[in-house]
């Protein structure tokens, strides 16, 4: 077995004019047969998310459209053909943001970044310091939302915090915007519609001559001629020391030690093992009550190199408790670092706060380089499946126990609303497991509060990533088969008092007054259920459940 690499995204700023490989459409034509054939007879595993049908479908569409394309509208085709995979891992190597010869496209000097209020410009060229911390509004007229919709079949989504972390910087390629169809022509600008303190403004961007913007994990930093749009005269626990792959620091007022981790290799200075011997020992020496190690921007690198971590916090038994142990995710947390928050997860007492992983929880990793035979183009095609858990608990990410994002304001003044989260953390402000705590209200005939801390949990920032619909409705079912019936309705009930504009909901609920005789009002339900998911899967259940009450089954 191999460990994952570092994904290759370490020449993300890189900018240049763009290339042309000057082949013709049969030659292009010739490197899509070569693509799809290499897919069904090497890496026919990959189909997952989507299906062989699906993918060919698409090669054919792109096939017979070629003679009519220009080249960059031919390239961003093959990289949605190999988006269709939706591993991070495996992509079509082109375009700046990857840095792959023989062709490069042409980037714009401004760095895009998603908080929680918007999309903001963080970093930018000087001579556009208009811009700077402005929130983007539009894309070349488009609004922003519906521009990234055109652009995210371009990019390999694993999922939206993969999106987020990687995928905003190509809607500063001009080819990427006219093949999608946001330009009606390629330009080498790009106009966004931005606002900032309280007006809004058109800027138009140019390309310039740099072979790489100033920064590191995504974000510009100030120098020379960029600007960031965070106060750079000092910096966060996140942001220090980046010349360091990790350190450590003690928070005396807090009894806290803090950990940034943020690529799965060794320091050239202090190797992993050793690092950690160091930070453990401190923490057994000295008044440690938390510990804090913060991977929101660990992109990965060597798994092989995750065991003293997970050896060292295991045995370190001092921390290794509920709410002494705490572990910051993110939209970068990906590659080697999903392996490690996984076993993290798998056999510590860590509490993870702030953003989903980018990573699903398994998923296939190391890739092999195919270069196309005209063009030259490399594709990356993954090989290897990692999987850290029970199949049954594979999702798109790891989520957070501790929902805490990031708003434009507070990361322009160097705020950390994450380890504030952690540093001021208790039971009394925090519910760990949510359905056991519900589950003990209505056990404890606590009905009242049940029913208010329900509708508070659901609306609560902090576990918009705890899925009370589906463990809800999954615990209706298991009263349901067991033959509970008049609890199981009232679960089914619940639900959709919280979740009023699920047809899920409705459907489970029809099926709880199916199985409990009250035929006409499963009727009335599973028709709501269609009414509001007419085309889609819930919809199709409805009608079949429909087909099976009118023949009395």
């Amino acid at each position: 077995m191999k460990a994952i690499l570092t994904f290759v995204l370490l020449s993300l700023f890189t900018i240049t004019a763009t290339a042309q490989i000057g082949i013709s459409a049969k030659e292009w034509q010739e490197d899509l047969r070569f693509l799809q054939n290499t897919v069904h007879e090497q890496y026919a595993f990959l189909f997952k998310k989507t299906t062989a049908k699906e993918f060919d479908a698409a090669v054919e569409k792109l096939y017979n459209e070629i003679p009519s394309m220009e080249e960059h509208e031919v390239i961003i085709g093959l990289a949605r053909i190999v988006a269709l995979f939706e591993y991070g891992h495996t992509r079509l190597g082109y375009g700046s943001w990857f840095g792959q010869k023989p062709y490069r496209f042409t980037r714009m000097p401004y760095n895009l970044y998603q908080f929680s209020d918007g999309i903001y410009i963080q970093g930018c060229h000087k001579d556009y310091e208009k811009a700077l911390g402005a929130k983007v509004l539009k894309i070349e007229g488009h609004d922003i939302n519906k521009a990234i919709s055109a652009i995210k079949p371009v990019f390999p989504v694993e999922n939206e915090q993969f999106f987020k972390a990687w995928g905003l910087e190509v809607l500063g390629a001009p080819e990427a915007l006219h093949a999608q169809g946001l330009t009606d022509k390629f330009s080498n600008t790009v106009t966004l519609t931005l606002e900032k303190d309280g007006k809004t403004f058109d800027q138009t961007f140019s390309e310039v001559d740099v072979t790489r913007f100033p920064g590191s994990y995504g974000l510009i930093t100030e120098n020379g001629d960029w600007l960031d749009a965070r106060d750079n005269s000092t910096n966060p626990h996140y942001l220090k020391n980046l010349d360091r792959i990790y350190y450590y620091e003690y928070l005396a007022e807090e009894k806290t030690v803090y950990v940034r981790h943020s690529q799965i290799q060794d320091d050239p200075s202090e190797d992993i093992p050793t690092f950690y011997d160091r930070l453990f020992k401190f923490v057994e020496d000295n008044e440690v009550e938390k510990l804090v190690l913060d991977v929101r921007l660990n992109g990965g690198g060597n798994n092989y190199k995750n065991k003293p971590i997970v050896t060292g916090i295991i045995e370190t038994e001092k921390i290794n408790q509920v709410g002494k142990l705490f572990v910051i995710i993110g939209r970068r947390t990906f590659s080697a670092c999903q392996n490690l928050v996984n076993e993290l997860d798998n056999y510590t007492k860590a509490i993870f706060v702030g953003e989903p992983t980018a990573e699903n929880i398994n998923f296939y990793g190391d890739n092999r380089r195919v270069a196309l035979p005209n063009s030259k183009i490399p594709a990356f095609l993954s090989f290897a499946w990692w999987q850290d858990k029970p199949q049954w608990e594979n999702d798109d990410w790891l989520a957070p126990h501790f929902a805490v994002d990031m708003t434009f304001e507070e990361f322009a003044t160097n705020q950390d609303p994450v380890l504030e989260a952690i540093l001021n953390f208790g039971e009394d402000n925090f519910i760990l497991d949510p359905m056991a705590y519900l589950t003990n209200l209505y056990q404890t005939g606590q009905q009242e509060k049940l029913q208010s801390e329900a509708v508070r949990m659901v609306s609560s920032p902090a576990y918009q990533f705890f899925d009370f619909e589906s463990e809800f409705n999954q615990l209706g079912y298991q009263l349901l088969n067991a033959g509970d019936i008049e609890t199981a309705m009232a679960v089914f009930g619940f639900v959709v008092q919280l979740f009023p504009d699920s047809a899920n909901a409705y459907d489970s609920f029809a099926e709880g007054h199916w199985r409990a005789g009250q035929v006409e009002k499963a009727k009335e339900l599973y028709n709501k259920a269609i009414s509001m998911d007419p085309d889609g899967p819930i919809g199709d259940n409805a009608r079949m459940m429909l087909e099976r009450i009118d023949k009395g089954e």
